[in-house]
């Protein structure tokens, strides 16, 4: 099954970084975030990715040019310009770049990537967020609702502190930390679509939120899987350093690649059973 990954936006709102890079190439942990995400979906056994480049795309391209020998231990030999590799450690991907416009909104980029495509399910995200959403069991859940596409709900915890109130509303009973039961959920993309989906979206200035998804939620082909854990993006500086602090303390949720592969293949186990009883009554989602 292929991943397409969104990664060519301007990400004007870290721009402290995305002046020099794009927002997908921005560092969590000395690692680029596309790479984290990447090693989420490769951790479920998906490693075939597209990658719908724009804003400085070529940097893109460049770093999965280079990735081999950067993985790698080596010797260089200037006299005769060989290079002899030591130590072959890289990862199981296979990864096509596309070019799909500088200017060009969401659901054009996926309509300009089509063709590598061909007829089979595909997932599908953006190129800043990460999370522990169990990709086994998410496709297994949109395969048993039967709709064109399948979109992960997420709850991004709250910047502010959250006030407990006395009965009559009046009083303020304390003071505690925002959590995720508090805030409604949005969309966080992880993706899983049928191709006929792609026939919603008209041209490179269609918004994949916007049109696309609200046909489908009109034609009831739009599903929404419930991720109760963690979700993060990284929209901002604050968000960039949020991850960061989360990975430096070695208490990294998204970092299901370190996880046992019998905690897959358990999830896996389960998952049909438990999706076969919810595609009796398939959930379509409102989106906004």
């Amino acid at each position: 099954m292929k991943v397409v990954i969104f990664a060519g936006g301007y990400g004007t709102r870290i721009s402290e970084e995305t002046v020099v890079l794009p927002k997908p190439l921005v560092e969590v942990g000395s690692m680029p975030i596309l790479w984290h995400i990447m090693k989420i979906y490769s951790a479920h056994g998906l490693n075939d990715f597209v990658i719908c480049c724009g804003y400085k795309g070529h940097l893109i391209k460049q770093y999965f040019l280079d990735f081999f020998h950067a993985s790698n231990d080596m010797t260089i030999d200037l006299n005769d310009n060989s290079v002899e590799v030591h130590r072959v450690s890289s990862e199981p991907w296979r990864v096509t770049l596309a070019d799909t416009g500088l200017e060009t909104m969401t659901g054009g980029r996926l309509r300009r990537v089509r063709r590598y495509l061909g007829e089979e399910t595909f997932c599908l995200t953006y190129g800043d967020g990460v999370g522990d959403i169990d990709i086994t069991r998410l496709i297994a859940f949109h395969r048993a609702q039967g709709t064109l596409a399948t979109v992960t709900a997420v709850t991004q915890p709250g910047r502010f502190g959250a006030l407990d109130f006395s009965a009559e509303g009046n009083l303020v009973n304390g003071f505690r930390e925002k959590n995720v039961a508090d805030g409604h959920q949005i969309n966080g993309g992880f993706f899983v679509c049928e191709p006929a989906a792609i026939d919603y979206i008209e041209g490179d200035t269609t918004v994949w939120e916007q049109e696309p998804l609200r046909a489908m939620v009109a034609d009831k082909q739009l599903s929404v899987y419930h991720h109760q854990g963690f979700w993060q993006n990284m929209d901002t500086l604050r968000d960039k350093h949020v991850l960061q602090t989360l990975w430096d303390g070695g208490d990294a949720p998204w970092k299901v690649w370190d996880r046992p592969p019998s905690a897959f293949a358990a999830a896996m186990a389960g998952a049909e059973n438990e999706t076969a009883a919810e595609a009796s009554a398939p959930r379509a989602a409102s989106f906004r």
